[in-house]
C-alpha cells in the first residue's frame, strides 16, 4: 500500500510539473504553478465572453457607459505601463481590453482573462463616482493580471486527475512520461463547466486582488484612500438576499478593511493625482437603479 501511495504521488507530481508553467504575480511576487497556458485560457475565455455578450443587454445610459470605458482604459494604461517597466512586457500580448456596462440591477462586475470586463448598472449607486468605480475595476483587472482564473482551473484539474488516478496510475504514468493525454487539458476544462462570469475565487485570491487593485487604482491617479468608504458602503449591503456577491468567497468586511488600511502606505507611494483632471464625475441614475433594490446573481 505504501509503495502504491508513493507511486501515486510521484505520478501526479510528474504530470503536474511536466505540463505546467510557473507564473509570478506582479507586485506581490507570489509564484503559482499553472496547468494551462495563456493561449488555452484566452481561447476558452474569449468564447465564453462572446456567448455572454450575445445574451446581455448593454446599458442605455450613455454617460455611465462612457465613464466605465474612460475609467477602465485609464486603469489599463497604468497597468500596462507598470508591466512594461517591471519585467512583465511579455504579458502585454495577453490583454485586449474591453469595458462594457450592462443593464442589470445586480451589484456585480467581472473580468475575464484577456481584459474583458463587464460592469452591472446595479453597482454604480455603490461606487458613486469615478474613484469608487476605479476601485472595483482595479480589483477585477487584478484577477486577470494575477491569472487567478488559470490558477483556479489548474486546481480543478488537479482534483480531477486525483479522482481518476486510482484505476491506471495516470494511464501508466502518462504513457511512460510521453504525456500523450495532456493535450486534452482544455477539453477537460470544458467538461467541468468552467464559467468565468460565475467563477468563485479563493479568499487568498480575493485578498490578493484587493492588494493589486488598490495599487492599480493609485497608479492611475485615483486616491486609494477612498477604497475604505467604498468598502464600507459595500458592507452595508450585507445580509440576506441583499448581500452583494461581487467578490465570491470574500474575506469578512472587518478583515478586508483592516488589510486595506495596512496596505495604504504602500499604495500611496504609487499615487500621483492627475494634473488638471476634470471634476470627479458621479454616475447618473435612472428610475430603474434608484427604485429597484439591488439583487444578487446567486
Amino acid at each position: 500500500m505504501k509503495t502504491f501511495r508513493n507511486l501515486f504521488i510521484s505520478a501526479l507530481t510528474l504530470l503536474t510539473v511536466a505540463c505546467g508553467t510557473t507564473n509570478t504575480v506582479p507586485i506581490t511576487g507570489r509564484k503559482t504553478h499553472l496547468l494551462v497556458d495563456d493561449a488555452q485560457i484566452l481561447s476558452l475565455s474569449s468564447q465564453q465572453y462572446q456567448d455572454y455578450m450575445k445574451g446581455a443587454q448593454l446599458s442605455a445610459n450613455q454617460n455611465n457607459t462612457a465613464m466605465v470605458k474612460r475609467v477602465g482604459q485609464r486603469l489599463a494604461t497604468a497597468v500596462e505601463t507598470y508591466l512594461r517597466d517591471n519585467g512583465f512586457s511579455n504579458e502585454l500580448q495577453n490583454f485586449q481590453w474591453e469595458f462594457n456596462l450592462v443593464a442589470n440591477s445586480q451589484v456585480n462586475a467581472f473580468c475575464m482573462p484577456g481584459g474583458k470586463i463587464v460592469v452591472y448598472e446595479g453597482i454604480l449607486p455603490v461606487t458613486q463616482d469615478e474613484t469608487g468605480l476605479a476601485i472595483v475595476l482595479g480589483h477585477e483587472i487584478a484577477h486577470a493580471v494575477a491569472k487567478h482564473s488559470a490558477e483556479q482551473l489548474s486546481k480543478q484539474m488537479r482534483q480531477q486527475y486525483a479522482a481518476q488516478i486510482g484505476g491506471s496510475v495516470l494511464s501508466q504514468l502518462a504513457q511512460k512520461k510521453g504525456l500523450g493525454n495532456t493535450a486534452s487539458l482544455i477539453d477537460l476544462a470544458g467538461q467541468m463547466g468552467f464559467k468565468f462570469a460565475n467563477l468563485k475565487y479563493s479568499r487568498d485570491n480575493e485578498t490578493e486582488a484587493d492588494h493589486l487593485g488598490l495599487i492599480f487604482a493609485a497608479m492611475a491617479g485615483y486616491d486609494p484612500q477612498l477604497a475604505i468608504p467604498f468598502w464600507q458602503r459595500m458592507s452595508q449591503l450585507g445580509g440576506g438576499s441583499n448581500q452583494s456577491e461581487l467578490f465570491s468567497d470574500h474575506p469578512s468586511d472587518e478583515k478586508r478593511l483592516a488589510a486595506l488600511q495596512k496596505l495604504m502606505p504602500e499604495a500611496l507611494k504609487y499615487y500621483k493625482p492627475v494634473a488638471a483632471a476634470p471634476a470627479q464625475k458621479k454616475a447618473t441614475t435612472t428610475k430603474k437603479t434608484t427604485t429597484k433594490k439591488a439583487t444578487t446573481k446567486k
